[in-house]
């Protein structure tokens, strides 16, 4: 992904949130290879015709919508988020918890079993 513009980049990474599940701007940037550069991606979410990208997926990093409440956007996005089954409450949607190096080195933390 390293060969491709910031802008591709971008919405190689929008096009990878799975069917149901959100991800941030900052996230988008990250995995975009653009740390720092969330209004990159609201940027180029902007200026974006293509009506196959799944940009309704996308939202702040506390979870909110980005379009004013009750515009026609913010309506539009949370509509296409309840239709893949995310729940959206007072344009809002509880976002995943970030991954921790831990995490992803040794898995979710298991009780360790007790000494005799």
């Amino acid at each position: 992904m390293a060969d491709l513009s910031a802008e591709a980049r971008i919405l190689a990474a929008i096009r990878d949130v799975p069917h149901g599940a959100v991800a941030g701007y900052g996230q988008i940037a990250r995995r975009a290879g653009l740390p720092g550069r969330a209004r990159l991606v609201a940027r180029v979410l902007a200026g974006n015709g293509d009506d196959t990208l799944p940009w309704h997926r996308v939202l702040r990093s506390d979870g909110r919508i980005a379009f004013p409440p009750g515009s026609r956007g913010h309506r539009e996005q949370a509509a296409r988020l309840r239709a893949e089954g995310v729940q959206v409450t007072a344009g809002r949607v509880r976002m995943p918890p970030r991954a921790t190096l831990d995490a992803t080195l040794w898995g979710p933390a298991t009780a360790l079993p007790r000494a005799r």
